[in-house]
């Protein structure tokens, strides 16, 4: 197979984390003539609800829903069958719930898609989360090894599920297509331009960094979305993504 091509301007998904929806319409309307995808996670989906999917849809955007659903496969593919209704472009399942509960997901995404003449949703694997250090993953989360080898682990497990591709660190990415191919969807987190400054992220990386490995799609937040101006900040980003592209 050959690596999927995605253009530049749709590499990019902007992380609306708001506590309401004003302020994440606001930002998304600034924002519609640079970027195509939103993100909408935990805060404000459980602020905002369903709506917030439709309104950014009717906007014009992609949407990817970042609720990293993980519970027993019957669950998570319920929840699998909810949000595909929404016509979401993208949501995602943590690998840890395991092999059967990704499959599920993803059954019941194209399910449900086709029941209803839907663009079936590409479904995403969390590996490890970007916050996660090595110490955390050992000590704390008790599970043994280096990073690195549980990301690809779960990475393998996902594609195994039929899953479109997995969530993990810049750090991973390499590794990642190795052992997955370069068809298999990397969606990169904690990407931090050289002029954003720091955040709570740990395993971070700067968008050309990123795109160099073969990154194919980059969650981008803070940068922009607490930016001063935050087209004129996406289109900054956008610019170094192009030059990498070229």
């Amino acid at each position: 197979m050959t690596e999927q091509r995605v253009k530049p301007e749709e590499k990019i998904f902007v992380a609306l984390d708001y506590d309401n929806m004003d302020d994440a319409l606001r930002t998304a309307d600034k924002l519609g003539d640079t970027i195509r995808t939103m993100k909408v996670g935990l805060q404000l989906f459980f602020h905002a609800g369903p709506q917030i999917l439709h309104r950014l849809n009717e906007m014009g955007f992609q949407v990817f829903m970042d609720c990293k659903f993980h519970d027993i496969p019957n669950t998570v593919a319920g929840a699998a069958d909810s949000v595909t209704q929404h016509g979401v472009y993208m949501f995602n399942v943590h690998c840890g719930g395991g092999l059967a509960m990704m499959q599920r997901a993803k059954e019941a995404a194209i399910h449900r898609a086709k029941a209803q003449g839907l663009t079936i949703p590409k479904v995403i694997g969390v590996t490890q989360l970007t916050s996660t250090a090595q110490e955390t993953l050992n000590r704390e989360i008790g599970i043994p090894g280096d990073v690195r080898d549980i990301v690809v682990h779960y990475a393998r497990l996902a594609k195994e599920a039929g899953l479109d591709g997995v969530v993990a660190s810049g750090h991973e990415i390499s590794y990642i297509r190795e052992a997955c191919g370069e068809d298999f969807l990397t969606v990169i987190p904690g990407i931090r331009p050289t002029w954003a400054g720091a955040n709570d992220q740990k395993r971070v990386m700067t968008p050309g960094e990123a795109l160099r490995l073969g990154a194919h799609y980059l969650v981008i937040g803070r940068a922009i979305t607490h930016a001063n101006d935050p087209r004129a900040a996406a289109l900054r980003i956008l610019e170094e993504v192009r030059q990498e592209a070229n």
